[in-house]
């Protein structure tokens, strides 16, 4: 008995826990699937034991290219509340205090990474912790596929308010997406994430580049992340910079700042009762992010209206430059870009549509913009439903009121064989001719125009969908309007009148009928008829216009219907880029000129055009007066 005795007495004396330090390391290591080493191992035993460990490091997977530590702890100490074990079978820590930790997180370029960890399974037993104090923490991310490489702060203070336990800071700053990016967040503390009496708190600011996001307000089931009451505000130059952060393909856009309420709900998340403004135009809405199943695209709802809206707002859904120069927001690298956007050659964006991105999401998407505000668009207001489902894109419909009229359009883009193969419909109806000529500030006028256009083609940009084009326009003005005679003198060389005329002093005249017929094949836009008939004249055109290199090769030239003198009928040339077109007499001697309109190659339209016009302008209309008369000699008689 007495030699027991001495053996606990020398064991009391001598004891080290650092004995234990082999099995404990040699258990980690199999709950983590990864090696753990230890400098210290101690135990204070009591109703609160007690565990420290000191100089953790827990190592790179096998084969990692790169050697070191995954993570590293200079100091751990957890407080284990024994009775509540005994009594309740609940592992209790009620206090973990972690002293200078340090993670490295890396993914390589083929996706392999050092984060993922094999944890098995606890057993069951279930676990409760209290506060959490953490000293000069350090994480630090790199992904240089992704062009990231940020650094983490981490530590903990004592909680505001009367919430429990103290609050999580954490402070970034690096590159992410190969733009700058800092950030704070201030979290609640872990007891309150079990605690419904107090809310969980969140307070984060981020800005990535030029974009901005913060976050603030709370979380009720933090857990589940229910209960949320989170303010989201965005900001900055493009929303299409999201993709980064959101993994949610947007266009474009001017700058933008939108403030809403972020929840939620059973794997949706939805961004609420935003409002705000896209460059000059304000955006209201909801929008939702609901996850699919495992190996899906997700789904993005959204029902977006625009009281007044900019139409060049909505550039960057053609994959043009957004906005003007006098948008307001922008900054200086933005305000470049629209300067380098208006100093192109090009009028056609050529600009691809990111197919990739279009397939990291499915979206149903309806908007509305009740005013238009452009002055130099005779628009009133728009309508889209937007809807890509695997990377299929649809408009229908795409439509635009003017006055009493409708440009509506139904519009299908299809990928296949990484190109999109398109088709487009667009009727006119019913336009008031007074609406399109008061936005061109220099004519005046009233009737009716309508028409139609179809276009089938393929390319990823507008400027080569144009350029391998394939279809036709028809536009159509019906008798009773009037426009500035400016034009007809113009093309008539009539130099008293068109002086007059520019000197602001117009004199009306009647317009007939307008009729115009076009075809593009490959690109190549050729007139087949173009007429506009007016009581003193007939103005004919004929020409084609290349899309593909956006250059024009027009013709017009007026029939005088009666003797004017100064009417020398000198056909007008109609060349230059669809961006800065020339309009100029044409070359050589007015005798050269005076020549029938056929040797121009310019036709009277066909009367096969009738059923057409009638869709266009209605059943009543004067172009058919006019055709029959032009063809005939005679008078139309409609039934």
């Amino acid at each position: 008995m007495l030699a027991v005795i001495l053996l606990l007495a020398v064991l009391l004396l001598f004891w080290n826990w650092d004995w234990f330090r082999p099995l404990v390391e040699a258990r980690a290591s199999a709950e983590l699937g990864r090696k753990v080493t230890l400098q210290h191992f101690g135990v204070r035993l009591g109703a609160d034991t007690q565990i420290t460990a000191t100089g953790i490091a827990v190592a790179n997977p096998d084969g990692f290219a790169k050697p070191g530590s995954f993570a590293s702890i200079g100091r751990l100490a957890v407080d284990i509340d024994v009775p509540a074990y005994l009594r309740h079978q609940v592992l209790v820590l009620s206090r973990i205090e972690i002293d200078h930790p340090s993670a490295n997180l890396e993914q390589r370029r083929d996706g392999q990474n050092n984060y993922a960890l094999n944890v098995k399974s606890g057993g069951g037993t279930q676990m409760q912790i209290g506060d959490l104090v953490i000293y000069n923490g350090a994480a630090t991310i790199i992904a240089p596929k992704y062009n990231t490489k940020v650094e983490l702060a981490v530590n903990t203070r004592p909680a505001s308010g009367n919430a429990p336990g103290g609050d999580i800071l954490v402070d970034a700053k690096g590159i992410y997406n190969g733009q700058p990016i800092s950030g704070s967040f201030v979290g609640g503390a872990l007891l309150s994430l079990r605690d419904p009496a107090h809310p969980y708190p969140v307070d984060l600011h981020l800005a990535n580049g030029a974009t901005t996001i913060s976050l603030i307000g709370t979380i009720s089931q933090p857990l589940t992340l229910g209960g949320a009451n989170l303010r989201l505000v965005l900001a900055g130059q493009d929303m299409s910079d999201l993709y980064p952060l959101t993994s949610i393909p947007l266009p474009a856009t001017p700058p933008y700042r939108i403030t809403g309420q972020l929840n939620y709900t059973k794997g949706t998340i939805s961004f609420h009762n935003f409002s705000g403004r896209v460059g000059s135009s304000d955006l209201e809405g909801n929008i939702t992010y609901t996850a699919g199943p495992a190996g899906s695209r997700p789904l993005v709802t959204a029902i977006l209206t625009s009281n007044r809206i900019d139409l060049t707002d909505l550039g960057g859904f053609l994959g043009a430059q957004p906005g003007t120069a006098s948008t307001p927001g922008q900054d200086s690298a933005t305000a470049e870009k629209i300067a380098q956007a208006d100093a192109r050659p090009r009028l056609l964006p050529n600009t691809p549509i990111n197919l990739p991105r279009l397939n990291a999401a499915n979206f149903e998407v309806r908007y509305r913009g009740e005013h238009i505000i452009n002055k130099n668009l005779p628009l009133d207001n728009v309508v889209a439903d937007l809807s890509i489902e695997n990377g299929r894109i649809t408009l229908h419909p795409f439509n635009f009121a003017v006055g009493s009229g409708t440009i509506a359009s139904n519009i299908d883009l299809n990928p296949s064989g990484g190109v999109l193969h398109s088709t487009a419909s667009v009727d006119a109806r019913q336009l008031p001719l007074a609406r399109i000529m008061a936005a061109t500030k220099s004519f005046a006028g009233d009737g009716i125009v309508g028409g139609q256009a179809h276009l089938t083609a393929t390319g990823n940009s507008l400027a080569t969908m144009l350029g391998h084009g394939n279809g036709n326009l028809q536009l159509f003005m019906n008798h009773g309007g009037d426009i500035s005679s400016l034009l007809v003198d113009l093309a008539g060389l009539q130099m008293g009148d068109a002086v007059l005329s520019a000197l602001g002093v117009p004199r009306q005249t009647d317009i007939q009928c307008l009729v115009s017929d076009f075809t593009l094949t490959n690109g190549q836009m050729n007139t087949k008829a173009f007429l506009l008939a007016t009581p003193e004249a007939n103005i004919l055109g004929s020409g084609t216009a290349d899309l593909t290199n956006e250059t024009l090769n027009l013709a017009l030239r007026t029939e005088a219907t009666h003797f004017s003198i100064g009417s020398l009928s000198t056909p007008i040339d109609i060349g230059g880029t669809l961006k800065h077109p020339s309009i100029l007499p044409a070359a050589g001697p007015l005798a050269e000129r005076a020549v029938p309109a056929i040797g121009l190659g310019i036709l009277f339209p066909p009367l096969a055009l009738l059923p057409t016009i009638r869709l266009g302008l209605g059943d009543k209309n004067a172009c058919a007066d006019t055709l029959t008369t032009l063809h005939t000699g005679e008078p139309h008689n409609p039934r």
